[in-house]
């Protein structure tokens, strides 16, 4: 019997956009960008991110003023009460996929027992 793990995936996908914690994360999502300027702040503090995670991964030295930037977007965006819920929403979608992943490597993890 040949097995199709990938239509097990989708059911999974369409049943992971029915939980709570994914219809959290799509609600302050919205409400997100229902607001001109928590979406701008939100928008320049990924840019940002992205920026500096690049930068990383090149090895590249991140100078002091760029950090100190990064800080202070930072706090500008915990202080905005929408990206806060949404951020914390995130938090708990991620909980949620972190489980998975942790049921799903179950079966690896027996592999090895006995090593």
């Amino acid at each position: 019997m040949t097995v199709n793990i990938y239509d097990d995936i989708n059911r999974l996908e369409n049943t992971f956009r029915k939980t709570a914690e994914y219809a959290a994360v799509q609600k302050a999502v919205e409400e997100v960008k229902a607001d001109e300027q928590a979406l701008a702040l939100f928008k320049s503090f990924r840019e940002l991110q992205m920026t500096l995670q690049q930068k990383q991964m090149q090895g590249e030295e991140i100078a002091g003023d760029e950090l100190e930037y990064a800080q202070k977007t930072a706090q500008l965006v915990q202080s905005n009460p929408k990206i806060e819920n949404m951020l914390q929403a995130e938090m708990a979608l991620s909980g949620l996929i972190e489980e998975v992943n942790r049921v799903l490597m179950k079966s690896v993890q027996s592999l090895y027992e006995g090593i």
